[in-house]
């Protein structure tokens, strides 16, 4: 049976009409479509925001930069300014021009003196030299006669053969020959430890000053003081004893009786042997011998006449001053006379022979 509204009912067995399946799927589609463009919307302005926050960056950056730019701007100009101030104040180019031309000829003056200054100086520098040779064999020859420094001299002239050889000239062989004589003399020579004698002698000094001595007082009265231990008249004796130390009764003259020094003459006496040791270092640093051997002289007198032999510190000081007497402080040293001349005639025919060219160009 038809239905009432006359549209036809589907029936199990008959599928519906496709009209109707196709509205929802039309309905999801629009939505789709529209979460679509919402999405795309959204991710638009996302977009649009991030370009406009990069633009506002830029922007910032570029606003730094021009303002960089104006602080360098404003600083060339005040450079430039300055370098106006500086330009100003300097000469016109004329001036310049004649300054630059002064300074040319001032520089090609100064290369022509260096030039002329080079060729005096190369051939008087060999001159300067061989004066420096004879100096050190003059000042040789001083150290010789005043000191009689061997050493030193030996040194002095090696270093005037050194400036010989230098030269590296064939005519030179006669004053170097001269020098080598006199440097064979002076090895030969043996140079006196006059410093050594000095110290030995200011210790010999020390020991001066130190010597000491008993108080006056004869032998035979220790005698007698012996043979009088066991006498009963000792309390006479020892009143005898002490009235007799205002005077002596010898007895026995022909004994050698020498009272030690005590006091007042023990300090003069030592004052005495300082000096004369003192002379001897003073003579023994000068060379001089003879005054050497007379201060020792004179030493070795005070401790054998003004101390008894039995004192053992005089009788030390007195065998080191027998050693010290037989000392040279002075030596018989060569004659430089010889190398000194033989130097000199070099020298003078060396001069000669460079004034003849000049000579020559001045009168031709």
């Amino acid at each position: 049976m038809a239905p009432a509204n006359g549209t036809a009912k589907p029936s199990a067995g008959n599928p519906p009409p496709r009209s109707a399946l196709e509205r929802p799927r039309a309905g999801r589609g629009l939505a789709a479509l529209a979460l679509l463009i919402a999405a795309g919307g959204l991710g638009l302005g996302g977009w649009a925001a991030w370009q406009l926050r990069q633009l506002d960056a830029s922007q910032h950056r570029q606003g730094a930069q021009v303002e960089t730019l104006a602080t360098a701007n404003r600083t060339l100009g005040q450079q430039t300014q300055a370098l106006d101030e500086r330009l100003a104040q300097l000469p016109p180019a004329t001036e310049l021009e004649e300054r630059r031309r002064l300074l040319a000829q001032l520089q090609a003056d100064q290369q022509r003196l260096g030039q002329r200054l080079e060729t005096v100086l190369g051939a008087s520098r060999q001159d300067w030299r061989l004066a420096e040779a004879e100096h050190l064999v003059r000042l040789a020859s001083l150290r010789l006669s005043a000191l009689q420094d061997i050493n030193s001299a030996r040194a002095l002239l090696q270093g005037a053969d050194d400036i010989l050889r230098e030269q590296d000239d064939p005519n030179a062989f006669a004053a170097r020959e001269q020098l080598a004589r006199s440097l064979a003399a002076l090895q030969a020579t043996e140079q006196p430890d006059r410093t050594g004698l000095f110290l030995q002698l200011a210790a010999l000094r020390e020991q001066a000053t130190q010597l000491s001595a008993l108080a006056p007082q004869f032998e035979a009265d220790r005698v007698a003081a012996g043979m009088a231990a066991d006498d009963s008249t000792l309390h006479w004796r020892q009143w005898w004893a002490r009235i007799s130390s205002f005077f002596r009764i010898d007895f026995n003259p022909d004994a050698s009786v020498r009272p030690l020094l005590a006091g007042q003459s023990l300090g003069q006496v030592r004052l005495a042997l300082g000096l004369a040791l003192e002379q001897a270092q003073w003579a023994a640093l000068n060379g001089e011998q003879a005054v050497f051997k007379q201060a020792l002289d004179q030493a070795r007198d005070v401790l054998t006449t003004d101390f008894n032999q039995d004192n053992t510190q005089a009788q030390a000081l007195l065998a080191r001053l027998n050693e010290l007497a037989g000392s040279r402080v002075t030596v018989q040293t060569p004659d430089l006379a010889g190398s000194l001349s033989a130097l000199q005639g070099y020298i003078t025919r060396r001069h000669q022979a460079n004034g003849a060219p000049a000579e020559q160009e001045r009168h031709p």
